[in-house]
């Protein structure tokens, strides 16, 4: 029997040991087996801590997407005002630890088989609901409401298109590029709203 307090380190030794499977071996052939042999542990031993391999890969995935979070939250931690919480969770989605080639695997696998995985598809699902909510929090205080949600839908997929980019590609030499392209987007959709909004004011005064 593992020792009391084991699991916890257990469990992200597997995971660790699938997110260096996918990238080598790929999504398909991440089977319970090659992941135990990665992580120095038997088979049998990954069934004691998870159900299958479809619960071992959700816990995988489930685990980036809660690095990602901690990662905004000590952003958003160092950011004042609106606009600067909103730069901080594009910065987040384009840190370092994102352009990391396992996590790229990981990622796109993610993307490639949540059609196929109703487990998946929550957790791509989730993301999009977050990362879309906490812009929609920030964008509000400083546009009105229709205009905050295309801003929404809009940096969401200019950070989703960029990433996928460089999944596919590489990495950025610098990745405070994709960074800037963002926030430059974002400046430019808000200057352009709030010249709308001053325009109408102008007409109705």
């Amino acid at each position: 029997m593992p020792k009391l307090g084991m699991a916890p380190i257990r469990r992200r030794q597997l995971v660790e040991a699938a997110i260096a499977v996918i990238h080598e071996q790929g999504f398909a052939n991440a089977t319970v087996a090659r992941i135990a042999r990665r992580a120095g542990m038997s088979p049998g031993l990954v069934h004691h801590y998870f159900t299958d391999k479809d619960d071992l890969l959700f816990t995988t995935m489930r685990s980036l997407l809660a690095e990602l979070r901690a990662e905004a939250a000590v952003r958003l931690g160092n950011a004042e005002g609106p606009r600067e919480r909103i730069v901080a969770l594009i910065d987040a989605c384009f840190g370092e630890s994102q352009f990391e080639e396992q996590v790229f695997s990981a990622w796109l696998a993610l993307y490639g088989n949540a059609r196929h995985s109703a487990r998946l598809m929550t957790i791509l699902t989730l993301y999009h609901k977050r990362l879309r909510s906490s812009l929609l929090h920030d964008l509000k205080r400083l546009v009105p409401r229709d205009e905050a949600l295309r801003l929404a839908e809009g940096i969401g997929a200019m950070i989703d298109g960029l990433w996928l980019r460089y999944a596919l590609t590489g990495k950025p030499d610098l990745p405070e590029t994709p960074r800037a392209l963002t926030r430059d987007y974002l400046s430019a959709s808000l200057e352009r709203a709030l010249k709308g909004s001053r325009a109408g004011l102008n007409m109705h005064s």
